[in-house]
């Protein structure tokens, strides 16, 4: 699939493009950039063309010397650089025997996001699942895991969703297949809680859920999920991940995200409004 990578060469790439347009805005060459924090110029380019690593420390004396006050800023160009992954503070490193790196760098850029949009075609998105749906998901998905690693993963999906309260909350707009309204994952029970919780969350002012009926025949997403992360005060660093439950391809080039970003608002368009989309959840979850 042409202009993929994984997540931490995508986030390299992209701090790096951050902090050459960081630099040029403070009026440095790449020369007197690295005279400042005391480095060979070669590194200063090789990680603003991301073909280095770079770590928290090395994001954090960059930005001091290019007079980066923005702490919004500051922290999302930290966490582009692994900072949680490999140190840093972020609840997901608790888990880290148990979530593969990618799912790990998955949740880190959900974190640092101020909005996603994502379709899904089969299952609810992880943000609005209830306690009982994720592992309904979760043991059906990878089978034969022990008790204690499902536990842990579900306290992961629970824990993700913190994304969605506070005081600058995430901006999700959902596009569902009806299928995932309808599939009784973890039964009529579950399902049925499932379904209420959904509701609930497209009540808030955030939250924007649209359901995609059957009636509509085929679409453009059909052939699988994916979600577009987008990211304060940076530019030109909206990403989009496909495959993220146990591996992840992030796409990158301008011209995929043009194409995503488009067939996202053509789903949007012919998709049920979101008044009527709740009135198809809750004739669901009645038996209609």
């Amino acid at each position: 699939m042409g202009g993929t990578r994984n997540g931490p060469a995508v986030r390299r790439r992209k701090l790096g493009e951050e902090l050459r347009s960081l630099r040029l805005g403070a009026g440095l060459t790449s020369r007197e950039a690295a005279r400042l924090v005391g480095w060979h110029q070669s590194k200063v380019s090789r990680i603003e063309t991301g073909r280095s690593g770079v770590t928290h420390a090395d994001v954090v004396r960059l930005l001091d010397a290019y007079g980066v006050g923005d702490r919004r800023l500051r922290s999302v160009l930290e966490a582009l650089a692994g900072a949680a992954d490999r140190g840093g503070t972020g609840w997901w490193r608790a888990y880290r025997g148990v979530l593969p790196p990618q799912y790990r760098d998955f949740i880190s850029l959900e974190a640092e996001a101020c909005g996603a949009r994502t379709l899904e075609t089969s299952v609810v998105p992880g943000l609005l699942q209830t306690p009982e749906y994720a592992r309904a998901v979760t043991r059906a998905a990878l089978e034969g895991l022990p008790d204690s690693t499902v536990d842990a993963l579900v306290e992961v999906r629970m824990a993700r969703q913190e994304v969605l309260s506070g005081a600058a909350p995430l901006r999700l707009e959902a596009v569902l297949d009806e299928a995932v309204l309808r599939r009784q994952v973890g039964g009529p029970r579950v399902m049925g809680a499932q379904l209420r919780a959904l509701a609930e969350a497209a009540a808030l002012p955030h939250v924007r859920l649209q359901v995609l009926p059957f009636t509509m025949g085929g679409y453009v997403g059909l052939s699988g999920s994916f979600v577009i992360f987008s990211f304060p005060n940076i530019s030109d660093l909206d990403v989009v991940v496909l495959d993220h439950m146990t591996r992840s391809l992030y796409l990158e080039r301008s011209e995929d995200l043009e194409a995503y970003g488009a067939a996202f608002r053509t789903m949007q368009a012919h998709a049920l409004t979101p008044e009527d989309s709740l009135d198809l959840i809750a004739g669901i979850d009645d038996g209609a």
